[in-house]
């Protein structure tokens, strides 16, 4: 036990390394369990990004495992521009927390453009955002292109809510 111990010390990085190959196996396990119709669309498929997602982790994770098993180590970190005495703003993420919870819940009556406008928005003033004029403007706009591009230009279905009619 302690020469395994012992041998392991140092090569912390591998325990990221398995969790990337797991990670990439269960990606790739579900996106060829996918269903899709290749007459319907095409060539590409919902399943391309997951596929090609999920060979980059093995790619990332055997790479990775290689060069700490070769004595490869990461830099360690130049020091963050945070205060460790200091204690955690439990504030701004319940804050967040809260808008999260409220998007899960908003999004199907209220359908994506308002709850994500309410998301967008709730995050911003959550991290200190305090222009109550722009800030509901650009989240309203980013949450409508969102809308647009994942609705109508992907073809991925989002709840419209009560504007379905109108967008």
């Amino acid at each position: 036990m302690t020469t395994l111990k012992n041998r392991l010390r140092g090569h912390s990085e591998l325990g990221v390394g398995i969790l990337l190959f797991v990670l990439g196996v269960l990606v790739l396990t579900d996106a060829l369990t996918l269903e899709a119709d290749l007459a319907g669309r095409g060539p590409v498929g919902p399943a391309t990004v997951p596929l090609v997602v999920g060979c980059g982790l093995l790619v990332v994770a055997v790479l990775l495992s290689v060069d700490v098993l070769r004595g490869g180590r990461g830099e360690a970190e130049a020091g963050e521009d945070v205060d460790l005495t200091e204690p955690a703003d439990w504030r701004t993420v319940l804050l967040l927390v809260g808008v999260f919870l409220a998007f899960a819940v908003l999004i199907g009556p209220l359908g994506f453009p308002v709850a994500g406008a309410l998301l967008f928005w709730g995050a911003a003033y959550a991290l200190g955002s305090r222009h109550l004029h722009r800030a509901p403007l650009i989240a309203a706009a980013l949450s409508f292109l969102t809308y647009v591009v994942f609705d109508k230009l992907l073809g991925v279905p989002l709840p419209g809510g009560p504007l379905m009619g109108v967008i």
